[in-house]
């Protein structure tokens, strides 16, 4: 635990359901690795498509066209791929949170009433983004006398910021009682999920990319996206709230907040933290007093390199094999989101296109990003080709090359993620070991779009907040106790 904790102003309800960590009381009847839940977390869109084109409505008031929502199809099914069943992830059950991190399970407040849109305001037109709009109709509601939905399970603590109405990434509780403002930090299912289009219980705070993904891939009512820029003030419910760059996947952020007595909390979704963050005057300025920390990767074992290191190998090792195999089908494996960077780099080195499915096309073209957007091709003959990461296996592979009929000889694809990272490489990438089997061969290479160890350990530094609360990896008593060891030994002596 850092030193100096602080006691917040207006801690928020625990439900009677819940343990004394603000978690469900219901026992885990299944289990799965942390890795296994990660890499499922955030690949479901890769895998859609969309229904045939329809006219729309624009915010103008003029007709255009419009994909619409993507609707789920079996990438294995186009291959002819048997796909295995998948089974679902139980709640985790924790103890002791309260008690570990100091904080008190105080008695719930009265609820509160949503607000309008038209009270957030800016705390100045020339410097800062002022949100405006007609009064929505926010919060609980039943259409035509229907009965009321089964209840959801309550909201734990972590995801509330306290001595506001604000959650972070907690969609899948329904209404939270308190809550007037959802804060969505970027858009991968393990953050998102719970949205859907009948999503009716506050307005959603994100970035502007992110919310072109909420409403293209939701189809949630524009009424509730509330797209904010990054490193903008804004005044909602009377909190000064600031997104700033997470260095994740497209469109992620931190969330920074000041309280109207001085405090400031900062929330990291999930980041991959860096030397410019520490140039951020938000972040140069003051202390934070509670930081939410994505700890993925917060154990001594991941040292990861840098990513412009892994990207050169990667790069590097692509030329290497083409020049051996001149029909080399090049795959990288990526979430919906996120990874670009890395087949980005490879188009660019070998100057080739980017070919994918049509569903990924339509995100990526959303980014608005020309480098990217000016590289990604509907032909299929590119030899270059990302994939959904969990489709990077071995059989999977070897029958997609059988449905290029000889035009390819050979795969090489990578799997760029951080659980790949191998402690006996370490940084020394040339080291890593392919794995190969016929005419297929697998790199796992360290490409984190999360902090490693010591890229936490110097981010703390240089905040030196008065209390972390982790938010990945919390699921059993000894975890939280190495962290909030960790966490001490970082903060000692600041």
């Amino acid at each position: 635990m850092a030193t100096g904790d602080v006691e917040t102003d207006s801690p928020l309800p625990v439900p009677d359901d819940l343990d004394d960590n603000g978690f469900p009381t219901a026992a885990a009847t299944t289990s799965s690795s942390f890795a296994d839940d990660f890499y499922r977390s955030g690949i479901d869109w890769s895998s859609l498509q969309a229904p045939p084109r329809h006219q729309r409505e624009t915010a103008s008031g003029t007709d255009a066209k419009a994909g619409g929502s993507l609707v789920q199809r079996s990438l294995f099914q186009a291959w002819g791929i048997e796909k295995p069943p998948r089974e679902e992830a139980a709640p985790v059950v924790q103890r002791s949170l309260f008690q570990a991190w100091g904080i008190k399970k105080p008695p719930p407040p009265p609820p509160r009433e949503f607000r309008d849109r038209s009270r957030v305001s800016s705390p100045s037109p020339s410097s800062s983004g002022a949100l405006s709009g007609k009064k929505r109709r926010w919060g609980r509601s039943e259409e035509n006398g229907a009965p009321a939905p089964r209840k959801p399970i309550a909201c734990p603590f972590y995801k509330k910021i306290p001595g506001t109405p604000f959650t972070v990434d907690a969609f899948r509780y329904g209404a939270v009682e308190g809550c007037s403002a959802y804060f969505l930090s970027h858009f991968h299912y393990d953050h998102y999920g719970g949205l859907t289009k009948k999503w009716c219980h506050g307005p959603i705070y994100c970035t502007a990319l992110t919310a072109r993904l909420v409403k293209m891939l939701l189809a949630i009512d524009s009424e509730y996206i509330c797209p904010l820029e990054l490193d903008t003030e804004y005044v909602i419910e009377g909190v000064t709230v600031t997104l700033l760059e997470a260095n994740h996947c497209p469109g992620a952020a931190l969330i920074h907040f000041r309280l109207r007595d001085g405090k400031t909390y900062l929330h990291t979704g999930d980041f991959r933290a860096s030397k410019s963050m520490q140039l951020h005057p938000l972040l140069q300025t003051g202390r934070i007093n509670l930081l939410y920390l994505d700890t993925t990767y917060c154990n001594p074992k991941y040292k990861f390199p840098p990513q412009e290191d892994v990207i050169d190998f990667v790069v590097r090792t692509a030329q290497r094999y083409l020049k051996k195999q001149p029909k080399t089908l090049i795959v990288v494996g990526a979430y919906s989101i996120g990874k670009e960077n890395v087949y980005l780099a490879i188009s660019q080195a070998l100057e080739v296109p980017i070919y994918t499915d049509a569903s990924r096309r339509r995100i990526l073209h959303s980014f608005g990003w020309p480098n990217l957007s000016k590289r990604i091709s509907s032909c299929n003959q590119s030899s270059l080709h990302v994939l959904p990461l969990a489709s990077v296996q071995h059989e999977n592979l070897k029958k997609y090359l059988e449905t290029h009929n000889q035009r390819f000889l050979a795969v090489l694809a990578f799997r760029p993620t951080g659980w790949t990272f191998s402690e006996a490489a370490g940084k020394e990438l040339d080291l890593i070991k392919p794995s190969s089997k016929g005419s297929v061969t697998i790199y796992g290479v360290p490409y984190s779009e999360h902090s490693s160890f010591t890229e936490l350990g110097d981010f703390l530094k240089f905040v030196r907040p008065q209390k972390v609360i982790p938010t990945v990896n919390v699921g059993n008593a000894a975890n939280r106790d190495k962290m909030q060891a960790y966490f001490r030994e970082w903060l000692k002596g600041l």
